[in-house]
């Protein structure tokens, strides 16, 4: 396994800002951009974090990001609306979005925002996060290329299509739960990847359908509990896809095919006021008396404790915001270099294998 350097997020903010910048991105996207990756990674997400600093910087380097998107927000009701991210830096645009939305949901106590023509945006955690930081009970989703062997199927369909949720609580950081429809993220079988580490053989198939340990191996992912994963991947595109009226299933771009054009991609917002339906602050003691009630639950065997679902992540940003977040050596090594790419993405297919193998 290959070894990790632990940098503190000031500098990897800077690190990964810098590359970016020096791929075409504008200093003030590039910095929004950096600071996404290093809270996926100070939250232990390190498929989201430095890791796509290098595809990242290849796309925009051969146009297929929008380096100056003019991004706007249309307003189709009083709870509704549609951003246009013109294929620009997914981070950049699903922050303006959010910020929309949330300014819409103070004022109308529900807002449902779309986000119509953006590049990959990274963990969804962070958005929903913002949004329950401001009192919001927050539910985002987006579409993605075809990774997925639908249940009972043996090609490749919907995309990992995650979902990620987030309430208020009373005291501490909100409840973020962030998860992928299927057993597990592609992210997470590119970080095995850069770790030269095998993954469980549950998690995905090979060319031939078979389970695989090996990550360079893989060509098709698994939705996770069977036909309930395969149900929720559906409602994920046709609420990030179809309502948009953007490509769906296997007909939405690919990852990594042709950097040069951008990807139109989809992503739904959902935010509720709470304050709408019952008193604020009883909602959040609410939240607060549930995760103190779990956290009383004897633990199983083998188990510490019983956390709520993402408190494990919370924890982890908490302790590598205060002393330092591992990185991956190499990806370190790639970071503090002259290179701004290795030109090793194009071409390849969903699961960034070029014809050769990697």
């Amino acid at each position: 396994m290959e070894e990790t350097v632990i940098v503190q997020s000031q500098e990897l903010q800077q690190l990964i800002q810098k590359k970016l910048a020096a791929a075409g991105l504008s200093e003030a996207h590039a910095a929004i951009v950096a600071e996404h990756l290093v809270f996926a990674d100070a939250s232990g997400i390190h498929s989201h974090g430095a890791v796509r600093v290098d595809y990242y910087a290849e796309r925009i380097a051969k146009g297929g990001m929008n380096r100056t998107p003019q991004i706007t927000f249309e307003e189709t009701g009083p709870s509704s609306g549609i951003v246009h991210g013109q294929n620009g830096a997914g981070q950049v645009v699903v922050l303006e979005a959010t910020k929309h939305a949330i300014e819409m949901a103070k004022r109308s106590g529900i807002a449902a925002v779309g986000v119509r023509k953006t590049s990959h945006s990274g963990a969804l955690s962070y958005y929903v996060k913002k949004a329950a930081e401001a009192d919001l009970i927050a539910l985002s989703m987006c579409q993605s290329d075809s990774m997925v062997v639908p249940f009972g199927g043996k090609e490749n369909y919907f995309g990992t299509n995650p979902i990620a949720f987030a309430a208020p609580r009373k005291q501490g950081a909100p409840v973020v739960f962030d998860m992928a429809t299927t057993v597990q993220a592609w992210g997470k079988i590119l970080d095995a990847r850069s770790k030269n580490k095998e993954i469980p053989a549950t998690w995905a198939v090979d060319a031939h359908g078979k389970p695989t340990t090996n990550p360079h191996h893989v060509h098709g992912l698994l939705p996770i509990s069977g036909p309930k994963g395969f149900g929720l991947m559906m409602m994920v595109d046709i609420l990030s896809g179809m309502l948009l009226g953007l490509p769906f299933g296997k007909h939405v771009s690919s990852m990594y095919n042709d950097l040069t054009k951008g990807r139109d991609l989809g992503q739904f917002i959902l935010l509720i006021d709470p304050q709408r339906f019952t008193d604020l602050d009883t909602f959040k003691e609410s939240v607060e008396t549930m995760i103190e009630e779990l956290h009383d639950i004897p633990a199983a065997e083998q188990f510490q404790q019983v956390y709520y679902p993402g408190e494990i992540n919370q924890l982890t940003y908490e302790k590598y915001m205060a002393e330092g977040i591992p990185i991956e050596k190499n990806i370190y090594r790639y970071l503090i270099s002259d290179t701004v790419h290795f030109d090793q993405y194009s071409g390849s297919d969903a699961f960034a294998q070029t014809g050769t193998g990697e």
